[in-house]
């Protein structure tokens, strides 16, 4: 059996049963379409694989692994992620409104033009992403550390970063309120600073 086949076989058998996958790991697979849907995925790791307009509209995964994955076209509102590692992940124009981020890593992963909005991030650690163009208005950040985190032309609306390390971070063109609340609290390079200043309206003279 294919491990294409071994995926769609095991989404079937979940949905007839405990909708539950579990400790299955999966290399280079191209799939579209597949309807993960509500289910709970545990203790999964895929490698090399692809993913076309597949659906992971409330899916679970705890404790799963994604290494080198590509998704196009797929859905994720309001799925839940614990202790899950996504690495080298490419998830461009993604919908991940309201999901729900609990002690995952992220690491090199592009989610730009993607839909983060209402998402919720707790006790995260993400490096060396990009989030250019993304919307992220509305979120909820806690404990949650950003390393070298591309936001250029991200949406940060409504977004409290009270507390959170941005000093690393590319900022440009993020869109705030026009108080700039949402960085009130927040750590920035002094390099920065010119760019806030800027969303405020003000002019720096040198």
């Amino acid at each position: 059996m294919s491990a294409l086949a071994s995926l769609e076989q095991a989404l079937k058998e979940a949905r007839e049963g405990s909708e539950l996958i579990e400790s299955l790991t999966f290399d280079r697979i191209v799939a579209e379409g597949l309807d993960f849907s509500e289910l709970s995925c545990k203790q999964l790791s895929f490698h090399a694989c692809r993913f076309t307009g597949c659906d992971f509209s409330g899916a679970a995964f705890y404790d799963c692994g994604f290494t080198g994955c590509q998704f196009t076209g797929c859905r994720f509102p309001v799925s839940y992620w614990q202790s899950c590692r996504l690495t080298i992940c490419k998830g461009d124009g993604g919908d991940f409104r309201r999901g729900r981020f609990k002690d995952c890593t992220l690491r090199e992963c592009m989610l730009r033009y993607a839909n983060f909005i209402g998402s919720v991030w707790e006790r995260c650690a993400l490096s060396e992403c990009s989030f250019t163009e993304s919307a992220l208005a509305e979120c909820k950040i806690s404990k949650t550390t950003f390393q070298t985190v591309d936001f250029t032309g991200a949406e940060l609306f409504r977004t409290p970063m009270k507390g959170t390390d941005l000093s690393s971070c590319t900022l440009d063109r993020i869109s705030l309120s026009e108080t700039c609340a949402e960085l009130k609290g927040a750590k920035i390079h002094t390099s920065q600073a010119a760019l806030v200043a800027r969303i405020l309206g003000i002019e720096i003279v040198f």
